[in-house]
């Protein structure tokens, strides 16, 4: 049986469900990022309240710390962290991009120097896979490489040629039991890369596959048009990943073309920062003194534990008072916020409507009606 079954389209739109070890996941899905075994402020029983169905975490940052010896005696990531859904686990590929500042690349993989402590690391795709069979992540992530924003045709050629020569060991690396693997195209804002890349990862029949790459820094034409290019090559009956992808109107943007799944830190990072995102429009800075005196909840109408529970003033509060309570609570809203745009969506390709519902989005979240 396959691992991911399309159950109706809209456009290029897909409503699909994806099989794993620990669980079966609906499509498109959001994936809140737990970089560190954990969602920050959250435990695993609000994370099922939310009705969030996968997580993300991170290898790189996990083979630092606590390392693969602890994570194995405590018997994978999913006992370690308490959390029995499905994880994706982030190969260790964007630390190449994120840490460029302590790292040496060499063709087996990257040296690091640990950004907590100094001291060298070394991850390939062997390593990675490795380290990521220790997880027993529902999905695996090949080792690729992430090359920066703007980058240069010769630069993005190497990356390209390293991100498949690395997928070609990491397809052939032992793997948990029932652990899927996906391959990440890359390319930058080069179509004939991307395309290259695309087709020679499909070639490879990998469980799923993603568009690396994107959300780093670049304009959001050049990112959208990333997305376009990566998935145009991708097999039509696989699962499509954009990575590091969370803006809500960019996640629309992405669906129109094909793609299944999504990851951010943006609603945990919006939260620390006072930040609460909203179905009904652009996201409020709840810290501003507007809100003050305000009894009103994040946003009417939502069913979080924080919107039927606390006003805006209280949560003010909290924040300038440095509790951490407020943070939590705008957590737990922002993840609502998400799981419900991601319902909505799906919603509305079930039902044939997806074109009408983007534009009502565009519209509330950006202000004007859809292009």
């Amino acid at each position: 049986m396959p691992c991911f079954e399309i159950k109706a389209t809209c456009g290029r739109a897909r409503l699909g469900t994806l099989t794993t070890a620990h669980g079966v996941v609906e499509t498109p899905v959001f994936m809140p990022v737990g970089t560190q075994a954990t969602v920050k402020t959250l435990e695993p029983r609000d994370l099922r309240e939310l009705k969030v169905s996968i997580i993300l975490s991170n290898t790189y940052h996990l083979l630092v710390r606590p390392g693969p010896e602890i994570i194995g005696t405590c018997g994978g990531l999913h006992r370690f962290m308490g959390w029995d859904g499905p994880i994706l686990t982030d190969s260790g590929g964007f630390q190449v991009f994120s840490l460029a500042k302590l790292r040496k690349m060499t063709p087996d993989g990257v040296r690091f120097n640990s950004h907590v402590d100094g001291r060298e690391l070394f991850l390939g795709p062997k390593e990675s896979m490795a380290m990521q069979r220790v997880l027993g992540s529902d999905i695996a992530m090949c080792f690729d490489e992430c090359p920066p924003y703007p980058c240069s045709p010769k630069d993005a050629e190497a990356a390209v040629a390293r991100t498949l020569a690395w997928a070609r060991l990491c397809r052939e690396q032992p793997r948990a039991e029932g652990q899927l693997v996906f391959g990440i195209c890359q390319g930058g804002d080069n179509a004939e890369l991307r395309a290259r890349c695309a087709r020679e990862l499909a070639a490879m029949d990998f469980d799923g596959y993603a568009v690396g790459g994107v959300s780093v820094g670049e304009p959001e034409d050049v990112l959208v048009r990333e997305m376009e290019q990566g998935v145009a090559e991708l097999s039509e009956d696989k699962p499509r990943y954009v990575m590091g992808l969370g803006d809500l109107w960019q996640m629309v943007e992405g669906v129109r073309r094909g793609v299944d799944m999504f990851d951010c830190v943006m609603p945990t990072r919006h939260a620390r920062n006072g930040s609460a995102f909203r179905r009904c429009g652009p996201p409020i800075h709840v810290k501003m003194g507007e809100f003050k005196s305000d009894t009103s909840p994040i946003e009417d109408g939502c069913d979080c534990y924080a919107c039927r529970n606390f006003s805006r003033a209280y949560i003010r509060h909290l924040l300038n008072v440095g509790e951490i309570l407020g943070v939590r609570l705008l957590t737990i809203h922002n993840i609502r916020c998400y799981m419900t745009f991601m319902a909505d969506m799906r919603a509305s390709i079930a039902n044939g409507t997806f074109d009408a519902w983007a534009a009502d989005q565009h519209r509330l979240l950006r202000g004007t009606s859809s292009r």
